[in-house]
């Protein structure tokens, strides 16, 4: 499984330029997935500075991603491109329903849909 994860709104509350408070049950859902062998990309809008700032503060949550605003390079490799979109099976936005209600509903079970 591979998840495309954005950060402002969703790996942390949005304060941009600003980063926000920490959104735990996101944050423990992707290091649940990760420790069971998902592949992680950081999807964002940051870049330069900020983007660093990001990085950062996500290891400072013990996040690890395969890869930062970029296709896994397996994928680039299988198709023999690397697109300006982002592959994944599942992408976790603010921008998505869910968020928009403005609550962190449980996304253990709105991610698990197998």
């Amino acid at each position: 499984m591979i998840y495309a994860v954005d950060f402002d709104g969703t790996l942390c509350v949005d304060r941009y330029p600003e980063i926000g408070a920490p959104r735990p049950g996101v944050i423990d859902f992707i290091k649940s997935e990760r420790a069971r062998g998902s592949k992680l990309i950081l999807w964002t809008c940051r870049i330069g500075a900020r983007l660093e700032e990001a990085v950062e503060w996500c290891r400072g949550q013990g996040l690890e991603f395969d890869a930062i605003n970029d296709n896994l390079p397996e994928n680039v490799a299988q198709y023999s491109n690397n697109p300006r979109k982002i592959y994944a099976d599942r992408y976790i936005d603010d921008r998505n329903y869910y968020f928009e209600l403005g609550e962190e509903r449980d996304i253990w079970h709105l991610c698990k849909l197998e």
